[in-house]
């Protein structure tokens, strides 16, 4: 007895769900639901086609494309070819018109060449179609894509026509769901070698994909390119990023935007912003803004020990020649403060800087540090030393009538006065009081820029210090310090704080961190007292976005990245949005749309 076969119910909310709206035809034309299209048919293709060919085809922009391939007998087509061999032949020898005589000449070589390729080298032939539907919401937009495709199909060296009176039959070419329409396939399909189908890489995709990661930007032909910044292998050896660029092509957005895309993945954020570009930003994530121009509120104590950012892979490095071998943490903190105070008072005498060394270590002996003393476990913000405590010992050695230095401490208690009870001491003279848990922290320097240089330069080294103890405290945790308008950290006088930078960005990658640098000037990093340390600030990051610039620094930076004359076009141009993003050795050109909803978060700082 045959076992009776029960229907498959009809599921009507799946079917609500994928049908449109509504669905219309007219001769050449459809609209589906809101959306409007054109079904193109390619009908006749380059005999010669470039490598790549097809993928110009399939991407782009708001287009759905289907192709298919068919292998055909390849007797018959070794007959066709032939004979279109003779006919183009005998027309050539007998015309007298010169432009049908070319043709006639182009059109029997190309077709030898396929002979040859089939006869000889065993070449595979089939027919292959081409349907191709750009599709839109409003007219304007419509058109556009319709002019698009049709220029796109023509550099190519190929015809393509509207399939008049076909838009359904096309439309089922395109579906997934239908085969092939006989009606369509007598129009567009033509005999192509099997070489010239794969070497056109159809199924290639334009942008650039990490797999996962979030959204950056997209490319010049409409792709996404998807970046996951913490992703190592091949060329990508670290998660650092470089973004130059003038005043008002978008740099601080472009951070902002990254910024955001880092704190949705969990990555800890850290901002040194000289221009209060990031104070919305930092509160509307429920983080911590600092005024580290003044306050107390923002204070980093630099007689506070902290780790060192040491160049380890440099043996030739003299500054740090000894680093690492055996010194503890005060050892080690010694030589950053060597660098401190050079910023500060940059007339410092190596005798002065001998003096105040030795009284340096004297201090921290009175509070019960030594060389072997373990920094993290044992000590809290309050018991180091501060600026007073090494004012009061220096001024009091001054005022000892025995001492055979007495002048050269009473010329370092002069120079150590401001920092420690003068007009600079709201800056330096006490205990630490930044404690931040939080996911995003903004150091705010605004009301430094004000100040003088070596002030500035002094803060920001300061800053840095703490920034990278933030970095190395818990290895596990991603940390992304970002150095916007960084050019305010370069002194050529004193490059060990360009040297501190750099060493950052070198060993972050050791601790999951990442050094984002951005500045408007490269010449500044070029400068030939500091290029050493500053070039590498430019050239070692894997992610560089090179947005709109022009003059001397267009010249520095072709010269840097050894741009082509379209790369140096395209940064001369200047467009708000449009930069050169290089992610390891690849080259792309990105234009950054940003999604509205992240534009609620970033304020109203940076201009228009």
């Amino acid at each position: 007895m045959a076992k009776r076969t029960e229907a498959i119910p009809t599921n009507n909310a799946l079917l609500n769900v994928i049908t449109p709206m509504g669905l219309n035809f007219t001769r050449n034309t459809l609209t589906i639901g809101e959306n409007k299209g054109k079904a193109y048919g390619i009908i006749k293709y380059h005999q010669d086609p470039d490598y790549g060919w097809l993928s110009k085809i399939t991407n782009i922009p708001s287009t759905i494309v289907s192709i298919t391939f068919s292998p055909t007998d390849t007797g018959a087509f070794i007959d066709t070819l032939s004979t279109t061999i003779r006919l183009n032949r005998g027309t050539a020898e007998s015309t007298r018109d010169p432009l049908t005589r070319q043709r006639a000449i182009r059109t029997a070589d190309n077709a030898e060449k396929i002979l040859s390729q089939i006869d000889q080298d065993g070449e595979r032939v089939g027919l292959m179609s081409v349907i191709i539907m750009p599709i839109a919401r409003d007219d304007q937009a419509f058109t556009k894509v319709c002019r698009k495709v049709e220029s796109t199909i023509a550099g190519l060296k190929c015809k393509v026509r509207v399939l008049a009176n076909l838009q359904k039959e096309g439309l089922k070419m395109l579906s997934p769901f239908y085969g092939v329409d006989e009606k369509v396939e007598n129009i567009t399909q033509c005999p192509v070698p099997l070489s010239s189908f794969i070497g056109g890489f159809p199924f290639a995709s334009s942008g650039y994909n990490d797999g996962k990661g979030y959204y950056l930007a997209k490319d010049s032909a409409g792709g996404l390119i998807v970046l996951d910044l913490w992703l190592r292998g091949g060329d990508r050896t670290n998660s650092n990023f470089v973004i130059t660029g003038i005043i008002g092509v978008g740099k601080s957005t472009v951070i902002k935007h990254i910024g955001l895309s880092e704190y949705m993945r969990g990555t800890k954020l850290i901002f040194i912003d000289p221009h209060r570009e990031y104070r919305d930003f930092t509160m509307n994530l429920k983080g911590d803004w600092i005024n580290a121009g003044g306050g107390s509120k923002g204070k980093v104590n630099p007689l506070q020990i902290r780790s060192a950012a040491q160049d380890d892979d440099s043996e030739a490095d003299k500054l740090y020649a000894d680093d690492g071998n055996g010194m503890g943490d005060m050892a080690l903190y010694i030589k950053s403060l060597e660098i401190f105070f050079s910023l500060y008072v940059p007339s410092l005498t190596d005798r002065q800087k001998a003096i105040l060394k030795g009284e340096l270590i004297e201090l921290y002996n009175q509070f019960d540090i030594f060389w072997d003393t373990d920094i993290r476990r044992n000590l809290k913000n309050t018991d180091f030393p501060i600026m007073e405590d090494l004012h009061r010992q220096i001024d009091k050695k001054a005022k000892e009538s025995k001492n055979p230095y007495q002048k050269d401490y009473d010329d370092l208690a002069l120079l150590l006065r401001d920092i420690a009870i003068g007009s600079d001491s709201f800056l330096w003279n006490g205990h630490t009081t930044i404690h931040s848990d939080s996911q995003c922290v903004c150091l705010d320097t605004k009301d430094l820029q004000t100040t003088s240089d070596s002030i500035k330069s002094t803060q920001y080294f300061n800053l840095l210090q703490w920034a990278w103890d933030e970095i190395v405290k818990d290895p596990t945790q991603r940390v992304m310090l970002i150095c916007d308008e960084a050019y305010y950290m370069v002194d050529p006088r004193v490059p060990q704080s360009l040297l501190f930078l750099r060493n950052v960005g070198k060993g972050a990658r050791k601790f999951e961190g990442a050094l984002g640098v951005a500045s408007h000037s490269c010449v500044d990093f070029l400068d030939p007292k500091i290029k050493m340390y500053g070039q590498p600030l430019l050239e070692m990051p894997c992610f560089k976005i090179l947005m709109g610039t022009d003059g001397t620094n267009l010249k520095e930076t072709k010269e840097l990245y050894n741009l082509t004359d379209a790369e140096e076009e395209l940064l001369a141009s200047k467009q708000r949005g449009q930069a050169l993003l290089m992610v390891g050795s690849k080259r792309l050109r990105a234009n950054f749309e940003i999604p509205d909803y992240k534009f609620e978060y970033m304020g109203k700082a940076g201009g228009r």
